[in-house]
């Protein structure tokens, strides 16, 4: 009975939220991943969420979270480092992680040039994914943080994966690209 509440909950939850995407961000119209794939990101997303807001309530604006296949990947600002290893730390404890890569910068490390810098450089990309017809934006999400782009989400093929770098690298200003992007047919249960 528990687990059917938790499953009506999570439907809930995600029906009262953006129209066309399901869990880790990543539009239903292109996922490859299964129902049950979807729902179990969603809940690890949900309770890592519910814990760093009850840890700390400002956690709930400053710090993102983004789960594939296991894979968590953390974006946002914190006041201190101590806040950082305590987030990935967090991470790291949600039942059924796989990895967690961890992008949350530390206030006051970056100036607003720079800071708009990174903003300009996400908008870029994320319009050259939209444009590129060989690449499902969608599948994305983009942090860039001191010029250095992290791209996390999910590729239907190498070639897709090939595009998507492909075109971060011809963004000007970029330093480092950092790709954790998943091939569909490398998700965990694609490999039963």
């Amino acid at each position: 009975m528990k687990k059917i509440t938790s499953i009506f909950l999570i439907f809930f939850l995600v029906s009262c939220t953006t129209a066309g995407r399901f869990g880790a961000g990543v539009d239903i119209t292109f996922d490859p991943r299964t129902i049950g794939m979807q729902i179990d990101d969603t809940i690890m997303q949900k309770n890592l969420n519910a814990r760093l807001a009850l840890t700390e309530k400002k956690y709930f604006l400053t710090i993102q979270s983004e789960v594939i296949d296991g894979r968590i990947f953390l974006s946002g600002k914190v006041d201190q480092p101590e806040e950082k290893i305590r987030i990935t730390k967090m991470a790291w404890e949600t039942k059924g992680v796989r990895s967690v890569k961890n992008a949350i910068t530390i206030k006051g490390q970056s100036d607003f040039k720079n800071t708009a810098k990174d903003i300009l450089i996400t908008s870029q990309l994320r319009t050259a994914l939209i444009m590129n017809k060989k690449t499902k934006a969608r599948n994305y999400t983009l942090e860039t943080i001191d010029q250095n782009i992290y791209i996390f989400g999910i590729a239907m093929d190498e070639e897709e994966q090939k595009e998507v770098i492909k075109e971060a690298n011809q963004i000007y200003d970029v330093k480092k690209i950092i790709p954790s992007i998943y091939l569909a047919s490398e998700l965990s249960r694609n490999k039963l």
